[in-house]
C-alpha cells in the first residue's frame, strides 16, 4: 500500500468517529498542559475540576465537563489505544449521537453513585471526611459505559465470552479493592449493558469466526 492510500485510509477511520477523536485531541492538549505544570500546582488545578464531594456540592454541571477533559497521570497513548479499540468502535457502530449519549450516561451517573456511596461511607465513619477533596478526574467511567454497551456488537455464543471478560476485569478489584472508583467503574459497565434500548436497529452482530475465517481466505 503506498503512503497516501495509508493516510487516505487513516483519514478516512478518523473521520468515522468524529466525536472520538475530537474529544482525545482535547485529551492530548489537557496532558500537554499538564507536563508544563509543577507538581503543586497540577493537584490543586485538577482538583478545582475534580467530581469529588466538595466541587460537585457547589459546582456540578462544570465539574462533570471538566473533569472529562483531563487525564491523571498524564498518559495519553494507552488512553488513544483504548479509545481507538472501544470508543471509535462504538461509535461508528451506533452512531455518534447514541454513542455520545452511552458515554455521558456513564459518565455522570457512575460519579454521581459512587460519590453518593462515599458520602454515606463518610456519614458512616467508614471513610474519613478528607475523602471529600478526593482527586476524581478522568474519562474511565465512560469508557467502561461503552465497553459495556460493546457486549451487543458481539454475536451470541461470544458475546458471553465478551461479557465474562468484562465482568470479571472491572469486578474483581471491586471485591478486592472496594475502592468507590472501583465501585464506579462496575456501575459504568452496568449502564453501558442497560443502553440496550439505543443498539436496536444498529446492524449485524460482528462475528469473530466469521471474520477469521474471511481472513483465512
Amino acid at each position: 500500500m503506498s503512503i497516501d492510500g495509508a493516510l487516505h485510509r487513516a483519514g478516512s477511520y478518523l473521520r468515522s468517529a468524529p466525536g472520538t477523536y475530537v474529544w482525545l485531541a482535547i485529551l492530548f492538549v489537557t496532558t500537554v498542559a499538564l507536563h508544563h505544570m509543577t507538581p503543586d500546582f497540577e493537584e490543586d488545578f485538577l482538583r478545582q475540576r475534580s467530581t469529588n464531594i466538595h466541587e460537585l456540592s457547589d459546582n456540578p454541571v462544570r465539574v462533570l465537563i471538566t473533569s472529562a477533559m483531563w487525564i491523571d497521570g498524564g498518559l495519553w497513548l494507552p488512553y488513544a489505544a483504548l479509545f481507538t479499540v472501544f470508543h471509535a468502535q462504538a461509535e461508528r457502530w451506533l452512531g455518534t449521537l447514541r454513542w455520545l449519549a452511552v458515554a455521558v450516561a456513564a459518565h455522570v451517573l457512575a460519579t454521581l453513585i459512587s460519590e453518593g456511596a462515599l458520602l454515606g461511607a463518610i456519614r458512616r465513619g467508614a471513610a474519613p471526611h478528607s475523602a471529600v477533596d478526593t482527586l476524581d478526574i478522568g474519562v474511565s467511567y465512560a469508557l467502561a459505559g461503552v465497553i459495556g454497551v460493546l457486549t451487543y456488537r458481539v454475536a451470541v455464543p461470544w458475546r458471553y465470552l465478551y461479557l465474562a471478560v468484562i465482568l470479571a476485569v472491572y469486578g474483581l478489584p471491586l471485591i478486592t479493592g472496594r475502592t468507590f472508583t472501583d465501585f464506579g467503574h462496575f456501575i459504568s459497565i452496568l449502564i453501558g449493558l442497560c443502553c440496550y434500548p439505543l443498539v436496536r436497529g444498529r446492524g449485524k452482530a460482528w462475528n469473530p469466526k466469521e471474520t477469521l475465517a474471511t481472513l483465512r481466505g
